[in-house]
């Protein structure tokens, strides 16, 4: 039974985390909190937006604070299945014998950060769609379970920009949000140079 004490305590915990996320990225509240409530509601985000404006920031920094272990697939039109699910190597074993072992890719993390979406071609990324919706991956017709709690948050580039592709519905329909991250407001911006002029000094 859910009382009053554990809703005050998940608030904080909320705002302590929006806290610590917002001190990475400044001017982009609404977008940090809903991308926040989606993951604690076990579901996958798409954020929209041209580059440059901290979309992978912000998901480094989520994987920073939720403390879970977090890989990248930088996703290019010659990205290959494989290279995101993993795939089976010929080895040998302690006896000499020719085996396959699994090697699992880099969608076997808690956070998998999967840049630029929409660069790649239909093969590759509907190779994620298995993922997102079972927690699992097919290899060879063999399945292999993700370690929960398992989130694809994923950037694209707006469509209709050099190299992109169109995501397909049955992918759109895998993310809980699609957000759309635009520039930050005035204040922020001013306060985006004055903190990068205290970091890198010329």
């Amino acid at each position: 039974m859910v009382n009053e004490a554990d809703v005050r305590l998940f608030a904080d915990k909320c705002k302590a985390i929006f806290e610590q996320v917002g001190r990475d990225i400044i001017g982009q509240e609404d977008i940090v909190e809903l991308t926040v409530i989606a993951m604690i509601a076990g579901g996958n985000v798409l954020l929209e937006g041209v580059p440059g404006i901290g979309k992978t920031r912000l998901i480094r920094s989520l994987g920073r604070v939720f403390s879970l272990p977090f890989s990248r697939i930088q996703f290019t039109p010659d990205l290959m299945p494989a290279d995101i699910t993993g795939t089976n190597v010929l080895e040998k074993d302690e006896k000499g014998n020719a085996v396959y072992t699994f090697r699992p890719g880099p969608i076997f993390s808690h956070i998998v950060l999967s840049d630029e979406i929409n660069r790649a071609t239909p093969k590759p990324q509907s190779a994620l769609l298995e993922a997102m919706q079972e927690h699992t991956v097919t290899v060879d017709g063999k399945d292999y379970r993700m370690e929960e709690p398992f989130f694809v948050l994923a950037t694209q580039n707006p469509v209709g920009s050099a190299g992109t592709q169109l995501l397909p519905p049955a992918q759109l329909d895998r993310f809980l949000l699609c957000l759309s991250m635009g520039y930050p407001d005035r204040e922020s911006q001013v306060e985006l140079m004055k903190e990068r002029h205290h970091a890198d000094p010329l």
